[in-house]
């Protein structure tokens, strides 16, 4: 749901040479009703969760200071959507037919969208994140792209930390019992009433003379603390 996901569809050139995509009235009555199905899923199993949330205080300190770079993997995207819900977060959608149906979800739930991916319009929609933080509004990733490899980080939100100076925020969403698809990043979809674990990480700014390659291995390191200690906190999690 919070993209960086890829599709196929058909691209067209619009003015200034932006690549728009159209869908027929057959797609889009698909995008509407797989749109309104996804977001009455995750808010029926959603309202079900029992969070556990350690860490807040991270969050507190980040929202004092500039906008927020939330960062999480992929797999989380789930419950990521409903626990950040009515925030006018923004984040990054395809300009695909997946996209369409997933920005329809999340609007659904407060969130804004800027179209692009990790490889087409990625630099686009970086700068219009940078634009949004810069006019004040919090922006998400998923920080593992849309392809993976899962939990490897991706440079996006480390080029947005250094160019606007807001904090990003790792954070680990963990299901005690959830159903695990069969994708690139075991997607997970929490089962209803499951308690669910969630480790918010410290705050980290990349400054913009710091070398990338330190940012990256600072910010993967963090993310990597919180997955590794939510995972050990319910030791052999529940899923199918």
């Amino acid at each position: 749901m919070w993209a960086m996901m890829e599709g196929e569809g058909p691209d067209r050139q619009g003015k200034g040479g932006k690549a728009v995509t159209t869908f027929t009235w057959q797609q889009r009555v698909g995008i509407s009703l797989l749109s309104f199905l996804g977001w009455l899923l995750v808010w029926v199993v959603g309202s079900t969760l029992r969070y556990q949330i350690e860490g807040w205080k991270h969050f507190q300190e980040s929202k004092q200071k500039n906008p927020i770079i939330y960062c999480f993997w992929h797999n989380q995207i789930f419950s990521a959507t409903h626990l950040w819900r009515s925030r006018s977060i923004v984040v990054l959608t395809s300009r695909h037919f997946d996209g369409e149906a997933i920005a329809g979800i999340i609007r659904r739930f407060g969130y804004g969208s800027a179209r692009g991916s990790s490889s087409r319009g990625a630099a686009s929609a970086l700068l219009e994140l940078r634009r949004c933080i810069r006019q004040g509004r919090d922006v998400a990733f998923t920080a593992d792209g849309p392809r993976g490899p899962a939990y490897k980080l991706k440079k996006g939100p480390v080029w947005l930390s250094r160019k606007t100076g807001a904090s990003m925020l790792p954070f680990h969403i963990q299901p005690k019992s959830f159903w695990s698809l069969k994708s690139w990043d075991g997607f997970r979809i929490p089962k209803p009433f499951s308690r669910v674990l969630v480790k918010i990480g410290r705050p980290l700014t990349i400054l913009p003379g710091q070398d990338e390659a330190n940012g990256m291995e600072q910010a993967q390191s963090e993310m990597d603390r919180l997955r590794h200690e939510c995972e050990a906190h319910w030791g052999s999690a529940t899923n199918l």
